[in-house]
């Protein structure tokens, strides 16, 4: 049986080791049918609907990184980045990557907050998923995610939160309101073993899987480019992990990931 597979978070346009089109060529022929590349910062929001555009089995965000958050305005850059999605509709399946990141604070946490409160009420304005960044910020996010799904109706949100490293408490809160987790080669990392619990008490439901790419290849491709051709590794250790064959999770997490963003099974 050929599984089939989404790669919800890699940075094509940040890829060097081969040219795109070989990239995304490669990553369909081990079974990856859809890509989805993310925007980072007010230089790259048009690259990536660029690259979108240019393949039919890429998809992409909008959004700012909290990295780069100080380059954040409300009302300049929100209005860019809502008549961007509204202008490329088609392609455009969530605002991201947003969120904090207290790790480095290359922009403080004030700044931080800002941008990602002012991106998440975008997204529910627009009705689109989050993608969301979270580092060493465990309690601002839970405070802010909470705040924002009290507001709502359904009291819930949509959305990742991707490359999942933080710990049990903050899963917990994003899954009770309605988010997934995005698992990638850090649960094949020897010291990841935090992020492999997470994975344990995480429903197969509400996992995606992805890369990150060009970051975090996954073990035994460590020092290597990263690239969205190994998402069935990822998918092999998450079996693993789930003690669930792989014939039966990868069609489930293909389903999650066209549910998150919209997209046609």
């Amino acid at each position: 049986m050929n599984m089939k597979y989404i790669e919800t978070h890699a940075h094509l346009d940040s890829l060097t080791a081969l040219p795109l089109e070989e990239t995304i060529k490669k990553a369909n022929s081990v079974g990856v049918e859809k890509l989805i590349t993310i925007a980072t910062d007010l230089s790259n929001l048009e690259r990536v609907i660029e690259i979108a555009n240019n393949f039919a089995c890429v998809y992409t965000t909008q959004g700012l990184h909290p990295h780069n958050a100080k380059e954040f305005s409300v009302a300049v850059t929100t209005k860019l980045l809502e008549e961007s999605v509204n202008q490329n509709r088609s392609k455009v399946v969530a605002i991201g990557e947003i969120g904090l990141d207290y790790h480095y604070n290359f922009s403080t946490p004030a700044e931080q907050r800002l941008a990602f409160e002012a991106q998440l009420e975008l997204a529910i304005k627009l009705k689109l998923p989050v993608v969301i960044h979270s580092r060493e910020a465990d309690e601002d996010m839970m405070a802010i995610i909470k705040n924002a799904a009290a507001a709502l109706p359904s009291g819930r949100l949509l959305g990742v939160f991707h490359s999942y490293s933080s710990g049990r408490e903050l899963a917990e809160c994003a899954l009770d309101l309605g988010f997934y987790l995005g698992f990638n080669g850090m649960i094949t990392f020897k010291k990841a073993d935090n992020v492999r619990e997470v994975v344990a008490m995480t429903p197969i439901e509400r996992i995606v899987v992805e890369t990150d790419a060009p970051y975090l290849a996954p073990i035994p491709h460590r020092g290597q480019e990263n690239a969205p051709h190994f998402i069935p590794v990822i998918a092999e250790k998450l079996s693993s992990l789930k003690n669930t064959p792989l014939s039966e999770l990868a069609p489930k997490l293909y389903q999650n990931s066209c549910t998150l963003f919209h997209l046609s099974f």
